[in-house]
């Protein structure tokens, strides 16, 4: 059990959702690049659905990279017996020889400060290591297959196709470096699809829109990271920019009921929009309701555009989500901005 309280208190909201857990039971769920933001609450709300109720006895496969940043990622579960970690790349042939029912492929360089610095390392996790899942869930006939997509997919969408649905793709440059995400991430749409064509690979797709919450890694050049550590640190939130552009900000808990759902209740071969429309604000209003979640209030000051040729900005104005699809499997969010960024800022104290 972990001993954040925050973190308890959101496993337990997650628990107490209406994923029917007993689709769990006795059943091995692997999980690839669980030490990722995103997966790893994944990876602790099934830890936790079975301390809960121990009679689900499921087991979890954790494929990692980096064993010793899983086992601290993890260090609450360490004597765990449900809890099992695999220490390879995705883009290897996956030594696994037991069974798995069900697979979750979140291993992604999901953070724009990859893209500039290592667009091939970028590309490959979403191409090679999805082949390599897709073989595995063939080999095993998995129950399901959830594949971690991005809003990226669809490019730079006009405004009067926001909040953007599923069916919808607008313009995306092959030739410009910063497109290895969304067009890897495209790719590896194509190649769910075409395994539950050819081999009946139970294969369904979320398309996340920018998630935050507890674990998330204050460094990973995304700005209501950069915010959130700002006021852990006592200092103004800078803006780098005039702050309009705008987003739809989605608090972990909610997003991981929403994939949860999608596993268990998605239609083969359909993807899914999992965000959080209500809480759609400008940078600007973000900055100005984070600003005021800390102990004190800090002020938030307009900085002069500085090119960085590590962070390699998105040139969406506007990017929210229509979720009327999963909202057809019973999912809904329901943590606003100012809720979710203070619980988040509190689960760093």
């Amino acid at each position: 059990m972990t001993s954040n309280k925050i973190i308890e208190e959101d496993l337990r909201a997650i628990y107490n959702s209406n994923i029917d857990w007993d689709r769990f039971a006795n059943k091995c769920i692997l999980i690839s690049g669980a030490n990722g933001f995103l997966p790893a609450y994944m990876v602790e709300s099934l830890l936790f659905a079975n301390v809960i109720n121990p009679k689900i006895d499921l087991k979890v496969l954790a494929l990692v990279r980096n064993i010793e940043k899983a086992k601290q990622r993890f260090k609450d579960y360490l004597d765990n017996k449900n809890l099992e970690f695999i220490e390879q790349d995705v883009c290897n042939k996956i030594k696994i020889t037991q069974k798995v029912d069900y697979i979750i492929h979140a291993a992604s360089q999901a953070s724009p400060k990859y893209y500039g610095v290592d667009p091939v390392g970028t590309l490959s996790a979403n191409v090679i290591g999805t082949m390599n899942m897709l073989e595995l869930a063939k080999q095993n006939q998995v129950d399901s297959f959830l594949y971690f997509s991005s809003g990226e997919v669809y490019g730079q969408v006009e405004d009067g196709f926001n909040p953007v649905k599923e069916d919808y793709y607008g313009y995306l440059d092959p030739m410009a470096v910063r497109s290895c995400y969304g067009e890897s991430k495209r790719m590896g749409e194509n190649m769910c699809v075409s395994y539950l064509h050819q081999y009946k690979v139970k294969a369904k797709v979320v398309r996340p829109f920018h998630t935050y919450g507890p674990g998330m890694d204050l460094k990973d050049g995304r700005v209501y990271a950069d915010f959130v550590s700002n006021i852990l640190n006592n200092k103004a939130i800078e803006l780098k920019s005039d702050g309009s552009a705008r987003r739809a900000f989605c608090y972990l808990p909610d997003a991981v009921t929403g994939f949860f759902t999608v596993l268990l209740l998605g239609k083969n071969g359909e993807a899914y929009n999992v965000g959080n429309p209500f809480a759609e604000h400008s940078i600007l209003e973000l900055a100005n309701i984070i600003s005021k979640i800390g102990d004190e209030p800090v002020e938030v000051i307009k900085m002069p555009t500085n090119d960085n040729n590590f962070y390699m900005k998105s040139p969406l104005i506007r990017n929210t989500p229509n979720i009327e699809k999963v909202m057809e499997l019973g999912w809904k969010p329901v943590v606003g901005a100012k809720e979710g960024f203070t619980r988040t800022y509190k689960s760093y104290k």
